[in-house]
C-alpha cells in the first residue's frame, strides 16, 4: 500500500494502481473515456482525465499515470478543470454532433463527459477531418465523422480475439480508424462479432439495423414470425431500467406480440433441436471414427474466424446450423405445411444478442431450395428501439408466454446455450443418455461452467467411456486449442467455442454496460455483469420441468412426424450446412 492525498484528504491505496483507479477506489469519478470499460484503455491519448499530481511535470492523464508514495492529487483545481474541458471541446470540434439522429443517444460516453466537464458548444471551430462511411458489411457500420480516435475498438479486437482488424490509418489531422488500407469490414477478415460496437463511446461503430426491413415486411402483408434467443431475455430489461441480470421473458413476449408479430417463438426449441443433431453427430464420430475433436458451430463469429484463419481445420466443425437458423428452416417447412402457407410468404425475424448473426443469415449455405432460413436479424438493442418507438411502457406490460403450437416446448438445456459452456453441457446431458440409456445424475455438468473468457477443460466418464472436453470463448483463447489440433497434440474429443468472451450473454448486440451511466449499480459491475446475466439463464434452466433436449415432447413429435430421426436425409437438407476457407485470407490455403 502507498499513502497519497486526493484533494487534501489522506488515503491508502494499492501500489501499482493508476491515479484513475486509485481515485475510484477512494470514491471519486474522474471524467474519462477509456477507463472502467471492459479493461480497454487507449494509453491516455484522449486527455479527458487530466489531473494535477505532485512529482509530475504539468498535468497527467490519470488513466495511465501510476500513484507513488506521498503523491498529492488535485482533481478539481482550476487548472485541471479547465484542461479537461478543453480536451472535450477539442474532441467535439471534429465530431459530427447530430446527436438527435445518433443510435448511441442515451448511451454516449462523449456526451456524458461533455456534461461533466461543462464543455461549451463551438469553443473551437475549424476544418473537419475527411469522413469515411462503410455500410457494406451485413453486420457492422463504420462512420468516422463520429469517431474520436480513442482506440477502445482497436484494443477490444486485439484483447478479445488477437486479430487486430482495426487500426489507425494516416497521421495527424488525417488520422482515422479503419481496417487495413481503409477496407470495408466486408473486405477484411473481420468476424462481425460486434465487440468493437460494445466499447465504442460514440456512434462511430454500430450494428447494421434491419428494423426498416421488418417494417417493409409488415407493409407487404407477410406472415412475420419472431423468434428470440435465450440471452436476450437476460439482458433486455437493462434497456428499461431493470438491474443487470433481471430476466424479463414474459414482458418481452408481450412487447413482441404488440409489435405485430404473428407468432412469437423461443429459439430454445431450436437449441434443443441443435442438441439432437449435434449430439448424434458427435456419437457417430466417437463410435464410427469421424474427425475428432468435433467443434461446435453455433457461433457465427467463431465460424467466420475458422474460415478466415483455420481453413484446414473446417472438417472438425459440426455441420449443424445454429439454433435460430434451424428453427427458421423448420418454420418455413414443417410449420408452413401445418398452416398451409407458402414459405415465400413467411418472413422470419430472429432477435439475437449477436451482430454476426446478421452475416450468418446471408450465407448461401443457410438457404433451402433458394429460400433463406431467416430473413432479418435484430439485436437486443434494436428490439428495445422498436419497443420504445411504439410507445409501450415496458414495465407495465403483462407477463405472457410463448406461442405453443408445434414449437412451444423447450427444455432447460436449450436455455443455457447463451452462456459459454452451455452448449457443451446441454450436449453432454443428451450424449450421456444416448450412451447409457439413463439420465445423468446430477443433471448439471458444472465442470464446464463459467462466465469468463479463457479455456476450461474436463474429463467426463460416461459408462466407461472417457470424453475429454474443452470450452473457449473469444478467439484469443480459441487459437490455443486450434493450434494444438493443427499440431496433432489435442487430447479432446469435443470442443465448444463461442465468438464473444463469456458467450452470447456478452454478445455484440447486447445492451451497453457503462458503469458511469448506471449510477445505481455496484462498483464492480464490469466484473459481474456476465455472471449476473448467466445466473438469469441458469435459474431458468433449474425452473424447467424437463431439462434434457431429447425429452422435449415437441422435438420427439417433430422427428416422428416429419424429420424421421436425427441426422436423417431430411435433417441434413434442412438443419445442416457446410463451410469453406475464405480465399485471400487463409494463411494455409494453397
Amino acid at each position: 500500500m502507498v499513502n497519497i492525498k486526493i484533494e487534501g484528504i489522506d488515503y491508502q491505496v494499492q501500489e501499482g494502481m493508476t491515479i484513475l483507479e486509485a481515485a475510484k477506489a477512494c470514491g471519486y469519478e474522474i471524467p474519462s473515456l477509456c477507463a472502467f470499460n471492459h479493461g480497454e484503455c487507449n494509453q491516455g491519448s484522449c486527455r479527458v482525465c487530466l489531473v494535477e499530481a505532485t512529482g509530475a511535470r504539468g498535468l497527467v492523464a490519470s488513466c495511465v499515470y501510476p500513484v507513488a508514495e506521498g503523491m498529492e492529487i488535485r482533481i478539481s483545481s482550476p487548472k485541471a478543470l479547465e484542461a479537461r474541458r478543453h480536451s472535450v471541446e477539442l474532441l467535439l470540434s471534429n465530431h459530427n454532433q447530430s446527436c438527435q439522429q445518433c443510435d448511441k443517444n442515451g448511451h454516449c460516453d462523449l456526451l456524458h463527459v461533455a456534461q461533466l466537464t461543462g464543455a461549451r458548444e463551438g469553443a473551437f471551430v475549424g476544418a473537419h477531418s475527411e469522413t469515411h462511411i462503410d455500410r457494406l458489411a451485413p453486420g457492422l457500420v463504420r462512420d468516422t465523422s463520429k469517431c474520436i480516435l480513442c482506440g477502445r475498438c482497436i484494443a477490444r479486437c486485439q484483447n478479445a480475439h488477437g486479430i487486430g482488424i482495426l487500426g489507425y490509418e494516416n497521421r495527424g489531422f488525417n488520422t482515422f480508424v479503419a481496417p487495413a488500407e481503409n477496407r470495408s469490414f466486408a473486405d477484411s477478415p473481420c468476424i462481425q462479432c460486434g465487440q468493437c460496437v460494445t466499447v465504442c463511446p460514440t456512434g462511430a461503430l454500430m450494428e447494421h439495423s434491419e428494423i426498416d426491413r421488418i417494417d417493409e415486411a409488415f407493409r407487404q402483408g407477410k406472415h412475420v414470425i419472431a423468434q428470440a434467443a435465450p440471452a436476450v431475455r437476460a439482458a433486455l430489461g437493462e434497456e428499461f431500467g431493470y438491474p443487470i441480470g433481471t430476466p424479463v421473458t414474459g414482458k418481452m413476449i408481450a412487447a413482441m406480440r404488440r409489435l405485430g408479430f404473428e407468432r412469437v417463438y423461443d429459439v430454445n426449441f431450436g437449441a434443443d433441436l441443435t442438441i439432437m443433431e449435434e449430439g448424434t453427430e458427435l456419437l457417430h464420430r466417437l463410435t464410427e471414427g469421424g474427425t475428432l475433436p468435433m467443434i461446435t458451430s453455433c457461433s457465427p463469429g467463431w465460424v467466420n474466424y475458422a474460415e478466415y484463419f483455420y481453413g484446414d481445420l473446417l472438417p472438425h466443425l459440426s455441420s449443424c446450423k445454429s439454433p435460430h437458423q434451424m428453427q427458421g428452416a423448420i418454420i418455413k417447412s414443417w410449420w408452413a405445411q401445418q398452416h398451409g402457407i407458402d414459405p415465400k410468404d413467411i418472413f422470419v425475424v430472429s432477435v439475437m444478442p449477436c451482430v454476426a448473426k446478421k452475416f450468418e443469415k446471408e450465407r448461401e449455405q443457410e438457404k433451402v431450395d433458394g429460400i433463406p432460413d431467416v430473413d432479418a436479424v435484430i439485436t437486443t438493442r434494436e428490439l428495445a428501439r422498436m419497443i420504445r418507438r411504439s410507445g409501450m411502457r415496458f414495465r407495465r406490460l403483462p407477463e405472457e408466454d410463448w406461442d405453443g403450437d408445434i414449437m412451444g416446448d423447450y427444455t432447460g438445456a436449450g436455455v443455457i446455450f447463451g452462456v459459454t459452456g452451455g452448449v457443451m453441457e446441454a450436449a453432454l446431458r443428451t450424449v450421456y443418455f444416448k450412451l447409457t440409456g439413463k439420465e445423468s445424475d446430477p443433471i448439471e455438468f458444472t465442470a464446464v461452467r463459467g462466465h469468463d473468457a479463457g479455456i476450461r477443460e474436463a474429463s467426463i466418464d460416461i459408462n466407461g467411456t472417457t470424453v475429454n472436453v474443452a470450452i473457449a470463448s473469444g478467439m484469443r483463447s480459441a487459437k490455443i486449442l486450434l493450434d494444438e489440433i493443427r499440431e496433432g497434440k489435442s487430447k479432446y474429443q469435443f470442443i465448444e467455442i463461442m465468438g464473444c468472451p463469456g458467450g452470447c450473454i456478452n454478445g455484440g448486440g447486447q445492451p451497453y454496460v457503462r458503469p458511469n451511466l448506471l449510477p445505481d449499480e455496484d462498483d464492480d459491475i464490469l466484473d459481474t455483469f456476465k455472471e449476473k446475466r448467466a445466473k438469469a439463464l441458469y435459474s431458468e434452466d433449474e425452473r424447467q420441468t424437463i431439462r434434457q433436449s431429447h425429452n422435449n415432447p415437441q422435438i420427439i413429435e417433430l422427428y416422428e412426424k416429419f424429420l424421421g430421426e436425427p441426422n436423417s436425409h431430411l435433417s441434413h437438407k434442412l438443419l445442416h450446412t457446410s463451410y469453406a476457407p475464405r480465399v485471400g485470407f487463409n494463411p494455409v490455403e494453397k
